[in-house]
């Protein structure tokens, strides 16, 4: 197994994750003292935070740690860019028990790094803790450059909805890796989302009146969107960008690939409207005055996912 948390130590481990790192102009103090530093360019940060279980979230004997790492930062730069924003930093807290080897701890730290490189966002600090079962608590900050937040209460009667990134791929990938079948295609989306980041900026900069990132689900995450801003939506589900994983996933298990495309989450998508098209971004629906939601060309609707249901 190689060596251990209890052996390397707390301060051991920090060190072992954050030696060697560097840091861009936005970090203006990183690792190694009581707190990070991060510049706030235009005096506002944008902040999101997510924990993900082990067992619940996550399971190590499918995944391996670096996934982990990767997916427990795109969830949170996801939420970033719903609102507009782009990332800056993130803060991890880990949790694990004292056996717990010391490269599947610097593996998911790799991961974490690797994924907030994408945003261009770096790891500036966190904590580690001994804990019964592994876990990652991770704060996201983002700055907005000088834009108004996108929020999920400003979608307004007429505006036409549309879909960045691609849905169902996640779950697809959560069906068949439950079935044991790990050939197929699906099971990297499961383990490492995509979030369409860039999209978040330039939806905002397109004139987007509301946004979301689908998490739990597009049938209860759009449903937010028309609570907050007291609209219904109409969707023409047949618009909506399947994952290109899903039909082979579908086949191969036998599912109707709706329940996953509707109803899971994970996959990160960004879900916004706009008061008119916009060139480069497909409608797949409109907001109106009813409200509710009606999907058009499907008969019943999946629920989206709840951690206490």
């Amino acid at each position: 197994m190689g060596e251990t948390l209890g052996e390397t130590g707390e301060f051991g481990l920090i060190a072992r994750v954050t030696t060697g790192r560097t840091y861009g102009p936005s970090v203006l103090l990183g690792p190694g003292d009581d707190a990070a530093v991060v510049a706030a360019p235009d005096g506002r940060v944008v902040a999101t935070t997510d924990v993900l279980v082990e067992g619940r979230h996550f399971r190590l004997d499918w995944s391996a740690p670096y996934d982990v790492g990767r997916k427990a930062a795109a969830q949170n730069l996801a939420d970033l860019a719903a609102m507009g924003a782009r990332g800056v930093a993130l803060l991890v807290g880990l949790g694990a028990p004292a056996g717990f080897p010391v490269a599947d701890a610097e593996e998911l730290a790799q991961g974490l790094a690797d994924e907030a490189a994408v945003v261009g966002a770096y790891v500036v600090g966190g904590d580690v803790v001994a804990s019964d079962a592994v876990f990652l608590a991770v704060t996201a900050l983002g700055t907005l450059d000088g834009r108004a937040p996108v929020t999920r209460s400003g979608a307004r009667e007429g505006d036409v909805l549309v879909v960045a990134g691609f849905l169902g791929g996640a779950a697809a990938g959560l069906a068949a890796l439950r079935a044991g079948r790990t050939d197929l295609a699906a099971v990297s989306a499961q383990r490492v989302p995509e979030p369409p980041y860039d999209a978040g900026v330039a939806l905002a900069e397109a004139g987007a009146t509301s946004m979301i990132d689908v998490s739990d689900g597009l049938t209860g995450d759009l449903g937010h969107v028309a609570a907050a801003s007291g609209v219904g939506f109409e969707v023409d589900v047949a618009a909506l960008p399947w994952h290109p994983a899903v039909a082979e996933a579908a086949e191969a298990l036998g599912v109707d690939p709706v329940e996953w495309v509707l109803g899971g989450g994970e996959d990160h998508a960004l879900v916004a409207t706009l008061p008119a098209p916009v060139a480069g971004w497909t409608v797949v629906g409109r907001a109106v005055a009813e409200p509710g939601i009606r999907w058009l060309g499907v008969g019943a609707v999946p629920a989206s996912y709840d951690h206490f249901a």
